[in-house]
């Protein structure tokens, strides 16, 4: 059902776009025959440049978690209330950005600073492809501005960590194909009597994909034994993707980066300029405000096109400050 939902969405998009292109190619016409159409050909334009861009973020997705729900955890720095209060704002700004994609969001645990902020935050988000632009996010966040807890008006740099998670079921499914087995038939040796030891009962069963073996040979019966060590390869194919799904957990803790100087992924400056860079795309946005409400959507494009291509947003002028 998933799978039709996001088929059904592509063949509404390609439609949408090709109305699109179909609308602009009438304005360009009405334009040559000399009517002002200017200010509808721009905002039809920039409606195309929206939908296009959203559908090459949906393209670049294509990680085996991307297109799970997420888990997120925002930790503040060292700073105290500052920071703190800074990790409320991301909060606010994560939430807000879930609201504008009409994704589904809760707050599962949240423990209130002293006098303000928050000291920690966890929530859910749930919808398509959210860990995947949310991967975005995941570092330091830095934020320089005239702290309002100074009585003296200085300028107060503040550090938050974001960190995401894929939400992954916690029952682990062991699907065994027939095709992906390799059944051997041998005699039994060792103590048995004599049926099992002249007759070909025993079974070894070779899981191709993985490599695992196991072999039954306790039984008299070759269809006891293959029931038993098929029972003991789902055991081993259990305990298999189990540690392949501890060995993930431990790559995504280790990916965490230390809450300070010299860590941040992304700069949030509001004195004695206002501006927003992304020291890893360097994309920079000077509507701090906007995205502050919510608006991700040109970083989150920008990190994915800079995983996939290594290629930045910037124009070969790189002058900004980080």
């Amino acid at each position: 059902m998933q799978e039709r939902k996001r088929l059904e969405q592509a063949i509404a998009d390609d439609r949408r776009i090709s109305a699109a292109v179909s609308d602009l190619d009438t304005l360009l016409e009405l334009g040559r025959e000399g009517e002002n159409v200017n200010g509808e050909f721009g905002r039809e334009i920039a409606n195309l440049s929206e939908w296009v861009q959203a559908l090459e973020t949906g393209m670049l997705l294509s990680g085996e978690n991307d297109a799970r729900d997420a888990i997120v955890t925002i930790h503040p720095g060292a700073g105290g209330t500052e920071s703190q209060d800074w990790a409320e704002m991301l909060l606010r700004l994560y939430l807000r950005w879930a609201e504008r994609h009409g994704f589904q969001s809760v707050v599962t645990d949240r423990l209130e600073g002293e006098g303000a902020g928050i000291k920690s935050a966890t929530f859910e988000i749930n919808g398509e492809n959210v860990y995947g632009l949310l991967q975005s996010e995941v570092g330091v966040h830095r934020l320089v501005r005239i702290s309002p807890f100074d009585a003296n008006a200085r300028r107060h740099t503040s550090f938050a960590s974001v960190f995401v998670w894929p939400q992954i079921d916690d029952e682990i499914k062991i699907d065994i194909k027939t095709e992906d087995l390799r059944v051997d038939t041998f005699r039994a040796s060792g103590a048995g009597g004599q049926h099992v030891n002249r007759t070909d009962s025993a079974i070894r069963m070779t899981h191709l994909p993985t490599g695992l073996v196991v072999q039954c040979q306790n039984e008299r019966s070759q269809h006891k034994n293959r029931a038993g060590a098929l029972k003991q390869l789902r055991a081993k194919l259990y305990e298999f993707e189990l540690s392949k799904k501890q060995a993930e957990e431990r790559k995504l803790e280790d990916s965490k980066l230390g809450i300070n100087f010299g860590s941040q992924i992304r700069s949030y400056v509001l004195a004695p300029y206002r501006l927003i860079k992304d020291h890893r795309t360097k994309l920079a946005i000077g509507d701090v405000d906007r995205v502050l409400d919510g608006d991700l959507d040109e970083f989150i494009h920008a990190f994915l096109v800079f995983k996939k291509t290594g290629k930045t947003a910037a124009d070969g002028k790189d002058d900004l400050p980080e």
